[in-house]
């Protein structure tokens, strides 16, 4: 069948050129005049929405709760954890004159929010009643990132992150834990993307933190995206900002801290694990419209039986949009394509002369002639909606999987690099040269220590012995 969106290039060709312009023709967002920032348009920003509440519901859930922090930082609490501010220096931005004064002390533009939780932390907790605290908060932050692309990188984006303070080591390394498993269900069940989950290498892992686990996706052009990460911190911003509380015993000791987050990103990642040459493909769980309902032409008979499916859909909850203008009937086929609605339903009179009605599936643009004299439409729709979140999944693990490797040497490192890049399974000594030395290779970062069986007993790279497996891979 012809292509019917011509804006968009094709992923094979240019995969970089087809994710700007699957951004732009289905309008997800916009650049803007503010360099490095992006406008983010209703439906990106109802994809987002969607992403929220299904989080926000995960973490209250468990126990958490949402309040709001500055959006400045004064420099002296920033300097207070020394990784912090020199894993953020770079990026930060600041602020040093308010209206026409100049001011005292620069304000960093928040890059995280460590800083100010750990203040707010140290003037609250007193004793051990009032451990755990677990909170969350939903804002932007800004970064100065020098190279940016929709979504992926950009210097404001959106994001959610938790900050919890509790009594026991035990307690916040299962805090870190718990959010780790959360943010790895979201992703396979809501967004349809296989993960590979693990631990940061001491490298790697976020300025501050005692250790780093971490949710890595495969891109379809088997490029890794971090794609979110729970960090246990220990005591160290707990003795930074002198957060203690009086124990059970009463004695004053370091409470113990986490904290993890997940970001617009995560809109980038469901653009280039599932969609296609055709426009933007979106897991129904996620999808802010499920259904398009096409007229094919208004007639009265038509938008009786319209009314009829409406009412029905409205009855099961299942969001749908009625593409009932003057445009062609093509162009609305393409609109609702290139927005990656996972359901289209295509209303004529000649279909009701047979008591059918068209269904036209998003992921693979199959059509299902449907009985409606035989047929309760809406359970077709839902059973479809259901098939369509469990096959995006399946094909992407299935592409996932192909683009997984193993490599026992530095000579098939090369080779693979050399002719599809993806996930590469090796096995690394611990040393950090060793890991630089993979950098040399395309740029390869070790993506995360894994919980799997052993594929060897040497170090690919130096041949030494092995201690952790390792998935490489190269990223955004």
């Amino acid at each position: 069948m012809e292509k019917m969106n011509k804006e968009i290039t094709s992923r094979d060709k240019d995969f970089a050129k087809w994710y700007t312009d699957v951004v732009r023709a289905s309008h997800l967002a916009s650049y803007s005049s503010v360099k490095g920032c992006i406008v983010i348009e209703p439906l990106g920003y109802a994809i987002w929405e969607n992403m929220q509440r299904a989080l926000d519901d995960a973490f209250k859930r468990t126990g958490h709760k949402n309040v709001y922090m500055p959006l400045l930082i004064p420099e002296n609490l920033m300097k207070k954890e020394g990784e912090l501010v020199n894993g953020f220096a770079p990026e930060v931005a600041w602020v040093t004159e308010g209206g026409e004064k100049h001011l005292d002390e620069r304000l960093c533009v928040r890059p995280t929010s460590e800083t100010l939780f750990s203040d707010y932390y140290h003037n609250v907790v007193k004793s051990y009643r009032d451990l755990p605290l677990k909170y969350n908060q939903w804002c932007s932050v800004f970064r100065w990132e020098k190279e940016t692309r929709p979504f992926l990188r950009s210097r404001e984006f959106l994001w959610q992150e938790g900050h919890t303070v509790h009594a026991t080591n035990k307690e916040a390394e299962e805090e870190a834990l718990k959010m780790h498993k959360i943010y790895k269900e979201f992703f396979e069940n809501y967004l349809a993307i296989p993960v590979i989950t693990g631990r940061k290498t001491e490298k790697e892992k976020f300025a501050g933190a005692e250790y780093t686990l971490t949710i890595e996706a495969l891109m379809y052009s088997g490029v890794a995206l971090q794609s979110a990460t729970s960090h246990y911190f220990g005591n160290k911003f707990a003795k930074a900002y002198d957060i203690k509380f009086l124990n059970k015993d009463n004695k004053l000791e370091y409470a113990y801290q986490t904290s993890w987050g997940s970001t617009t990103r995560m809109i980038g990642a469901l653009i280039m694990v599932h969609s296609d040459d055709y426009g933007l493909v979106l897991p129904p769980k996620i999808a802010p419209v499920k259904v398009n309902i096409v007229p094919i032409k208004n007639t009265d008979r038509v938008n009786e039986y319209i009314d009829k499916l409406k009412s029905k859909l409205d009855k099961e909850n299942i969001t749908y949009e009625v593409l009932d203008d003057d445009k062609s009937a093509g162009y609305k086929f393409a609109e609702s394509e290139v927005k990656g609605v996972p359901i289209r339903v295509d209303v004529g009179e000649r279909d009701l002369d047979k008591n059918v009605v068209t269904l036209t599936r998003r992921d693979t643009r199959e059509k299902i002639e449907v009985n409606i004299e035989y047929n309760d439409i809406t359970v077709v729709i839902e059973t479809l909606l259901k098939t369509i979140q469990s096959d995006m999944y399946e094909r992407a693990l299935e592409r996932r999987n192909k683009l997984t490797f193993e490599a026992h040497n530095l000579d098939d490192v090369k080779k693979i690099m050399d002719t599809q890049p993806g996930f590469i399974k090796a096995m690394w000594c611990g040393s950090e040269d060793c890991e630089n030395k993979m950098k040399e290779i395309k740029g390869l970062k070790s993506r995360c220590i894994v919980d799997e069986d052993p594929i060897d007993d040497k170090c690919a790279i130096c041949g030494g012995k092995a201690k952790h497996l390792v998935y490489w891979g190269v990223q955004y």
